[in-house]
């Protein structure tokens, strides 16, 4: 008879952390911008040709963005696209309480 040798680890909440990908923090933040565009565009009720006319890429191109794929796109460029679809885009920096590094986050209201 077989036996369970699997555990359930909590994760961090931040699924490219746990993945120990390099950049995690950034990777994180340009899926979490990359959803809200998508979310936007949704409310906005534009297509995705509209929404590429809009921020000045192929029809394409927001597809890929919109399934994910956000190599080639920096972090500016993302904030600047969810800017362009009328969100408001707050930066806030403060000094880490314990870490040596401090963390990238990013809130949508």
């Amino acid at each position: 008879m077989a036996t369970d040798d699997s555990a359930v680890i909590a994760g961090t909440g931040n699924v490219f952390a746990d993945l120990d990908m390099p950049d995690a923090d950034e990777r994180l933040l340009k899926a979490q911008l990359a959803a809200l565009i998508g979310e936007t565009i949704a409310q906005l009720g534009l297509t995705q040709a509209a929404a590429g006319k809009l921020l000045g890429i192929a029809q394409p191109d927001v597809s890929s963005l919109l399934r994910g794929r956000l190599r080639g796109y920096s972090l500016e460029r993302l904030i600047d696209f969810a800017r362009t679809l009328g969100n408001d885009v707050e930066i806030k920096v403060r000094r880490a309480k314990r870490e040596t590094r401090g963390h990238l986050t990013v809130l949508v209201a």
